[in-house]
């Protein structure tokens, strides 16, 4: 199967480390020319030089996703600087472990403004430009997104919406030249979830039924799935939510 990327224009957000910085030097080593965001300045700037190293033309900017203004100043500039844009990846995201009674406002808003606002706002400033070069958006979900999960409310709700806008943005563009879609992973060996704070008193034999049997993803083979859903050898796949997590939504 020959995937290219050869001049087209990726957006990666959560570049910085773990699934982004995997999809983005995967989209590099099939040709794309990139546009990076993430608010970890170091990790950007690390993930940038792999890249580079791999021949791909990059353009890095530090951006909080929860922000619409900077949301649709990432785009602006991305277009500004490449001239046009082919495919958005709406990778950030954070995680944390709570008592549904403990959760803050400021935890709540948080988790949403990165996993469900980042993705809205940048799509919504993306598909004008997407709309011109028959492109498409892949947003990564979760499976906690397609099921409960204890002691992750605020993010599963966030990836459980994260779902359903993927879909209702794709019925509403049914009849134009876009895809948009989401995929669901499940546990993945990343440092997103490293070092995130158990509160005392979580039955963690409600967490561990996210844990199948098998050992966790590695990023590079999600960010091998996302380049291929993006892909020209994808045109069918519209509106889906598509798994790949060891086989936990099975269960």
């Amino acid at each position: 199967m020959n995937i290219s990327f050869n001049d087209k224009i990726v957006v990666v957000t959560g570049a910085a480390s773990g699934l982004g910085r995997a999809t983005a030097i995967e989209f590099a080593r099939q040709g794309a020319s990139l546009s990076l965001q993430d608010v970890n300045e170091k990790g950007l700037l690390e993930t940038k030089a792999s890249v580079e190293a791999l021949g791909a033309a990059c353009f890095s900017k530090v951006v909080d996703v929860s922000r619409k203004a900077n949301c649709q100043a990432a785009i602006d500039t991305t277009v500004e600087h490449f001239g046009r844009l082919d495919v958005l990846c709406n990778v950030a995201g954070i995680v944390g472990f709570y008592h549904v009674t403990d959760i803050t406002e400021a935890e709540w808003e948080r988790t949403l403004g990165i996993n469900l606002n980042g993705p809205f706002y940048l799509s919504q400033a993306a598909i004008p430009h997407l709309l011109q070069t028959a492109g498409n958006i892949v947003n990564v979900a979760s499976v906690s997104g397609l099921r409960g999960a204890a002691h992750l409310v605020p993010y599963a709700s966030s990836k459980a919406a994260l779902v359903n806008m993927t879909r209702s943005m794709a019925l509403e563009f049914m009849h134009k030249p876009i895809r948009i879609n989401a995929i669901a992973p499940g546990a993945m060996d990343t440092t997103m979830g490293q070092g995130t704070a158990i509160p005392d008193g979580i039955d963690m034999s409600l967490v561990q039924r996210f844990f199948n049997m098998r050992a966790p993803s590695n990023p590079e083979e999600v960010a091998r799935f996302i380049v291929y859903v993006a892909s020209d050898q994808t045109p069918s796949i519209h509106g889906a939510c598509l798994s790949v997590d060891t086989g936990v939504a099975a269960d």
